[in-house]
């Protein structure tokens, strides 16, 4: 059965920083392998140079959006949708809960299925004041509500939305593409790096992803080894200054920015060690990607990083939510025995390649998508034909009335 499948939600193509972006391209692509057609909507403001009009095989198209904080997505999503409306699409898709605000519109004014994926709990991201805070949770609530199907890439997730809206979710984990090792080249260029002498954070820096307690954490590390923020601003200019100001303090530390490509490549293959310390997560495509290049992990005990690595172990070592001293003394373990973590997190690879896939996730996807197409062609159909029979009825009922007046 080939669908015609429209992708909203995201920033845009091809996938550079951002978990969205990368999900929405490794499914696509693969659908579209798999004979569907997919479009996806990208903002005007994504990327550098002309807009892509195609990417691995998906349609591009490039709508305009507002640069106003917390305006963004939801203009996008709308002016999206609108355009999507006329396009005969089976599945409209959205990604994370902001831009599913406009679900309703293409669930009521169009023949497609809506169906949307939870990637987080976005209204209780710190970046957000009163009133977006206020949008996002009624954007929540709708998610639970609107869609045919409401989709969470965790367990975590689906027991929430179960719990807190009694609303049965599908779990469609995300997948991870193994990296293959690279030799520290372009990372000892650029940072006098040579390969397993850093730790290594990946993340919009944003407070809830706490890159400030792992700075202070690490500042209590006695080691030789240096510790590589990438990441930048989301809406968090000032904060982003706050950490600046906290690594100058401590001259292992390297805060390059946005990286990607290759460089990036580089630094997830020959890293110590990975570190997680966010108090709120989704299923982090970053971990996954950590461990499935076979790097020792350092997490917080949040229930999407307990989903992932399981208990608190060599190659995969816990610490408490919050807890500084804790994430001080788990990075102290894997810089002190860096061998042993080192194989321990390469013997539990193949594991997380196993459960976390992208086939799998595309599968499951399609038997979504079909399930709420047959669903809505079924309900239209039995829509239909109530308002036939209710013609047969009004018609038969003034002919009847008809009669009377001529036999009066």
């Amino acid at each position: 059965m080939s669908l015609k499948i429209a992708m909203l939600g995201t920033r845009g193509l091809p996938a550079s920083f951002g978990g969205v972006e990368h999900h929405v391209e490794q499914i696509g692509a693969r659908l579209v392998e798999r004979g569907h057609q997919v479009t996806v909507y990208s903002q005007s403001r994504y990327g550098d140079g002309e807009p892509l009009t195609e990417h691995l095989g998906m349609r591009v198209v490039t709508m305009p959006t507002v640069p106003v904080r917390g305006f963004e997505a939801l203009c996008h999503s709308a002016l999206s949708t609108v355009h999507g409306l006329f396009r005969g699409h089976d599945v409209f898709h959205y990604h994370a809960v902001g831009p599913g605000l406009l679900s309703p519109l293409a669930r009521f004014g169009s023949r497609g299925a809506v169906v949307q994926t939870v990637h987080g709990l976005d209204a209780d991201r710190a970046k957000w004041g009163g009133g977006a805070r206020s949008v996002l949770n009624a954007a929540t609530w709708l998610s639970a509500r609107v869609p045919d199907t409401t989709i969470t890439v965790s367990q975590a997730l689906a027991d929430h939305y179960a719990a807190r809206y009694e609303r049965a979710c599908e779990y469609v984990p995300n997948g991870v593409n193994m990296k293959p090792r690279r030799h520290p080249q372009l990372i000892r260029d650029a940072y006098g790096l040579s390969g397993r002498d850093y730790f290594l954070f990946v993340g919009r820096l944003v407070p809830e992803k706490r890159p400030d307690l792992l700075l202070k954490a690490f500042a209590q590390v006695r080691t030789d080894k240096k510790l590589v923020l990438v990441g930048g601003s989301s809406h968090t200019d000032d904060y982003v200054e706050e950490l600046r100001a906290l690594a100058a303090q401590d001259p292992r530390v390297i805060m390059p920015g946005y990286l990607y490509g290759d460089v990036l490549d580089e630094l997830f293959t020959n890293a110590a060690g990975f570190v997680q310390p966010s108090a709120l997560e989704g299923l982090p495509l970053t971990l996954l990607e950590a461990m499935g290049s076979g790097l020792p992990v350092v997490v917080s005990d949040i229930d999407p990083h307990l989903e992932i690595v399981g208990r608190d172990r060599a190659g995969a070592r816990v610490f408490r939510d919050g807890d500084q001293v804790g994430l001080t003394d788990a990075l102290r373990k894997v810089a002190e025995d860096t061998a042993t973590e080192k194989a321990s997190s390469v013997a539990m690879r193949d594991s997380v390649l196993s459960v976390y896939d992208w086939s799998a996730c595309v599968d499951a996807l399609e038997g979504v998508y079909e399930t709420a197409v047959h669903s809505t062609r079924r309900q239209r159909r039995r829509r239909n034909s109530n308002v036939h029979q209710l013609h047969r009825v009004n018609h038969h009922l003034a002919g009847a009335r008809c009669d009377e007046a001529i036999h009066a």
